[in-house]
């Protein structure tokens, strides 16, 4: 279960992650990885049309392929008793029910699995089956089908929108950002074996074992229990693992079918229209201050893509409501259903999106202004409370990040007027954002178990999609109890493990690490207990008070009372000694507002005849209370941030409208940054801790790096060259044609 055999050498590691070792050497095994007696392998055909109904599906000619095992279609799939009832569809968020319907949504949605005794049989049957449809009219164009469908309310009104009309400065424009795809480096699989009638076992790609749990659980009709999942390596998820897909279900199907297990795993391809997407979104943004820079309002408008199956809101609005103090505020948002694959969340979603619209808009209106884009912005900072919900904040610092990281960008070698600086053919700008993140906490669980030599291994089922849990995890456990790291296993990602919440949201590390810090303070209370029976000075202790070292337990107050590990264990003839902790947001949440929030500084190259953008520098500062690994954490900012590069100027799937098709749907054509368009982030933190969010005071930091980056570099390209681009991303042919 564990990441190794034996101990590793933390101290010399310079806080490598946990899990470090096992994936550079290969002994992580990912979901598709692992060895099953008697698997056989799976692949899924897709619909050859956009939308319409399945008339008819031919599998004569694969099941003639030597190998083959069955073929599932609509036809002869193993019932799911979950899927008879529409109700159960919705509260699964499975979507469609695959292979329990005719209806045709999307292109690429799986009509039929091959199942065979080797991958290269099942692919090759796969594209010997044939089908016919009654097509219908696909709409897959989100400009076009967005124009038709109308704004609602999103949120209360804050005073009246009216009053922008008579400000001294307004801001009124469009800005649209094309679909975006998660593309993990590892591709989702699953491999599905029934250990009985309702036994189920899953190693399956997902950023959450608890939720693909219960989610089969009630799909099936089978005990929780009765289900294992096990997802102890991810290679990346950004919020794709996050909800279980027809895929999985699919493989289970498959594996009850033929009676063995099945793997199944996703084609890249697939994983285009397979496992979500950020929507395509349209924003409309008016914005307007007094002569003085103070903010009279704001009116943010938005719509995102969504399926025609499904509604996906992104809650692109919701930023609105977090950041700035607006008197006058009105936020209305739409969905838009399209003939594609359901969208979901993508990091930072909804707010990534949103802020972009709303940190351009505050750029423009502060050159409009002639005010610095720092200082418009610190004068309008709710600083104090939530503006929304009116709770104070309990910690926010997000004018500490504007501050230093103006400082390390040296903003000061910014020119207020565009296009003033050039070195031959490249135009340079500087350009800044803030984004924010409502700071979440759920409840989860954690579990030690100490052994005589005073190694302990700690053990949670939250999964570790990359985001540095697991190293956080043992940092904490260190901190709180002393022993020595290379002392501290961590298991994870196994739903037989003490429950949590999924990896996401920037919840993880907040949820988990209160468990951590609970399990530990039950652990010295177990351990003063024991150590009570052989002195009396142990009775009562207060956790506090007492430490554990490699070899002993010892009290502050009193510290030649050290009772070995070995006589405790000896006189109470123990093996091991196993506490489980749980903990979770309480009465805090109704006192208080939690936010980790960030800012974006960048400086760009803009080429005058090609249109080349090239990021020089980037800084990006962020509030994520006490830093609990800075590398994992100063990862985490990097990476979103080279996420927002992708989002700013190269990331955008594109659909064929006249065959509803994905267009570019492989690495080939799909482009996202590698090594040479990123520079090496430059990253900061505040590390104040909060003192109310959980014992550990941290805060999430996955969301905050990307929310903003975006709004940053399209402003820096404004400084650079005078134009001002309002459509992600910002190619190359925008930047000449502008």
């Amino acid at each position: 279960m564990g990441f190794f055999d034996e101990p590793f050498d933390f101290n010399t590691a310079a806080e490598g992650r946990v899990e470090g070792v096992a994936k550079v050497t290969g002994a992580g095994k990912y979901s598709a990885e692992y060895k099953v007696d008697g698997l056989c392998h799976a692949v899924l055909v897709g619909s050859t049309v956009a939308a319409g109904t399945l008339k008819s599906i031919d599998v004569t000619n694969a099941k003639q392929v030597a190998g083959v095992i069955d073929v599932i279609t609509h036809l002869n799939k193993p019932l799911v008793p979950g899927l008879a009832d529409e109700a159960k569809i919705k509260e699964a968020r499975l979507g469609f029910a695959v292979f329990h319907t005719d209806k045709i949504y999307f292109k690429g949605q799986p009509i039929a699995l091959v199942v065979a005794e080797t991958l290269e049989d099942a692919t090759y049957a796969a594209s010997l089956i044939t089908a016919t449809y009654e097509k219908a009219e696909a709409k897959v164009d989100f400009q076009k089908a967005s124009k038709s469908v109308a704004l609602t309310a999103a949120g209360k009104d804050r005073g009246n929108v009216s009053a922008l009309d008579s400000a001294a400065k307004v801001v009124e424009q469009e800005y649209n950002i094309k679909a975006e795809v998660h593309n993990p480096m590892e591709m989702h699989a699953t491999i599905a074996e029934w250990k009985g009638p309702d036994q189920l076992k899953l190693f399956d790609k997902n950023q959450g074992v608890n939720n693909v749990q219960r989610t089969f659980s009630k799909l099936f009709g089978i005990p929780v229990d009765n289900i294992e999942v096990i997802s102890e390596f991810v290679g990346g998820g950004f919020g794709s693992g996050l909800r279980v897909w027809p895929h999985t279900l699919a493989c289970i199907m498959a594996a009850r079918q033929v009676n063995r297990p099945v793997k199944l795993m996703l084609t890249r391809p697939q994983m285009f229209h397979s496992v979500g997407y950020r929507p395509a979104a349209w924003q409309k943004i008016k914005i307007a201050a007094n002569a003085d820079g103070k903010f009279v309002g704001l009116h943010h408008q938005a719509k995102n893509g969504t399926s025609v199956y499904e509604n996906f809101n992104e809650g692109i609005t919701r930023v609105a409501r977090l950041i700035y103090n607006f008197d006058n505020l009105k936020t209305e948002a739409a969905t838009v259903p399209l003939n594609l694959s359901t969208p979901t969340w993508m990091r930072g979603p909804g707010d990534c999106t949103g802020d972009f619209a709303i940190e351009s808009a505050i750029d423009e209106l502060s050159y409009q202004l002639n005010i610095d884009p720092v200082a418009l912005r610190m004068k309008n900072l709710a600083l104090d409370k939530n503006p929304e919900s009116g709770l104070p904040w309990s910690t926010n610092y997000i004018n500490e990040c504007i501050e230093k990281g103006a400082s390390m960008i040296n903003w000061s070698a910014r020119k207020s007027t565009p296009a003033q600086i050039k070195d031959g053919d490249w135009m340079i700008g500087y350009g800044m954002a803030v984004g924010a993140w409502n700071a979440g906490r759920g409840t989860a669980s954690a579990a030690i178990q100490m052994q005589r030599d005073g190694s302990i291994t700690v053990q949670t089922a939250m999964t570790d999609i990359g985001t540095g849990t697991g190293i956080s995890m043992q940092n904490i456990a260190h901190e709180k109890t002393g022993i020595a790291k290379h002392k501290i296993k961590i298991e994870l990602g196994n739903s037989n493990l003490p429950p949590a919440p999924s990896q996401g949201g920037s919840n993880g590390l907040s949820s988990i690490g209160g468990a951590v810090v609970a399990a530990t303070n039950m652990l010295k209370s177990k351990l003063a207990e024991y150590a009570a029976l052989q002195n009396d000075a142990y009775k009562g202790a207060a956790v506090d008070d007492i430490l554990l070292s490699d070899t002993g337990v010892s009290l502050k107050t009193a510290n030649n009372l050290f009772i070995s590990y070995a006589s405790i264990w000896d006189q109470n003839t123990l093996t091991i000694l196993e506490v489980e902790a749980s903990s979770g947001p309480g009465a805090e949440r109704q006192k208080y507002a939690f936010c980790s929030s960030a800012a974006h500084f960048c400086k760009v190259k803009v080429n005058v005849k090609t249109g080349k953008v090239k990021l020089d520098r980037m800084v990006t500062v962020a509030d994520g209370g006490k830093i609990i690994s800075e590398k994992a954490a100063a990862n985490q900012m990097s990476g979103a941030a080279v996420g927002g590069i992708g989002m700013a100027l190269m990331e955008e799937q594109l659909v064929d409208e006249k065959l509803g098709s994905l267009v570019a749907n492989d690495f080939a054509g799909y482009h996202f940054p590698v090594n040479a368009d990123a520079p090496i982030i430059e990253v900061a933190f505040i590390n104040k801790p909060d003192p109310n969010i959980n014992p550990q005071g941290s805060k999430g930091l996955g969301e905050v790096g990307i929310i903003g980056t975006a709004a940053a570099i399209a402003n820096a390209i404004y400084n650079a060259t005078g134009k001002r681009l309002r459509d992600l991303p910002i190619t190359a042919d925008k930047v000449l044609l502008t």
